[in-house]
């Protein structure tokens, strides 16, 4: 693209030329990252559905959870990073729906998913870790599709390294001489987003066996909340974009995935020294589903 900038990885002489704008209709900019997203979403959906029969999951749930969590998941995600970023948002509140401009985060996405399908099982009575224990699995199979924005958007990137796999490209070079004066603009950094889109393609596979042989109710949700948490713990220290914990030092991911990480093992554990059994799905909804077939 000819409107592009200049993306090198200098220790594999690889240099791509890309545009966070994928075409535009109109005076209408469509990008990459909401492209990656839809995709990210209608991928997890079609694949939720051609499972659900084989885990005898009614595929009916499959819709309610995506028309419930998706809006969810991103008023989490935004209100998540505004709380972060009050400071700045406070200071002009039409910003707060300015989403275009970026400012959406992962662990916000997440709890507004899981908050909004535990209300709709209170109301609908099913049970929630049923439900969870199914759908979790595709939240990793997302963020590892939709991190590829990030390239687009040269964002959310590392500090500087040596490793041959650095990125570098003028966005990269003007941020870090804007925020980051301590290190040296133009070495490259590490890019983050195929760190972490790798190890959440490798999280989806996991929870994928964990859910077949799992006999312990939420012990799919907690393996994910583990394993999510223990990895973005050590990615998020190498990140210079932290959102940090109310003008502290604290990195407030790195708090929340300490806590996860240790909240979920202590579940887990609990829930086998227990015996915690998986629930089932109310039959109702298996007739209801029969019915609409016939």
């Amino acid at each position: 693209m000819d409107s592009g900038e200049g993306v090198s990885f200098p220790g594999l002489g690889w240099v791509f030329n890309i545009d966070p704008v994928a075409f535009r209709i109109g005076s209408l900019d469509v990008y990459w990252y909401g492209i990656l997203i839809a995709g990210a979403i209608l991928i997890c959906v079609t694949l939720a559905i051609l499972q659900s029969k084989k885990l005898n999951f009614p595929d009916g749930l499959v819709y309610d959870i995506v028309l419930v969590c998706i809006p969810c998941a991103i008023v989490g995600a935004r209100l998540y990073y505004v709380l972060c970023e009050w400071d700045y948002f406070s200071k002009d509140l039409r910003m707060v729906f300015n989403t275009r401009e970026g400012g959406l985060a992962v662990y916000g996405g997440v709890i507004g998913a899981m908050l909004g399908a535990f209300i709709m099982c209170k109301i609908r009575k099913i049970p929630f870790t049923a439900l969870a224990d199914f759908a979790i699995v595709y939240i990793p199979l997302g963020q590892a599709i939709g991190r590829w924005g990030n390239f687009f958007n040269q964002e959310a990137f590392g500090t500087t390294t040596t490793l041959p796999w650095g990125m570098t490209s003028e966005s990269v070079q003007s941020y870090l001489m804007r925020n980051c004066p301590t290190l040296v603009a133009t070495q490259p950094v590490h890019p983050m987003f195929l760190y972490e889109s790798l190890g959440d393609l490798l999280i989806f596979l996991i929870l994928l066996y964990v859910r077949k042989n799992s006999k312990h109710s939420f012990e799919t949700s907690c393996t994910y909340f583990a394993l999510y948490g223990f990895m973005r713990f050590f990615l998020e220290g190498l990140r210079t974009d932290s959102l940090y914990l109310f003008g502290t030092s604290i990195r407030t991911s790195q708090l929340l995935s300490f806590i996860l990480v240790i909240a979920s093992l202590l579940y887990i554990a609990y829930a086998r020294y227990k015996d915690i059994k998986c629930k089932e799905i109310p039959e109702r909804f298996y007739q209801t589903e029969t019915a609409a077939k016939k």
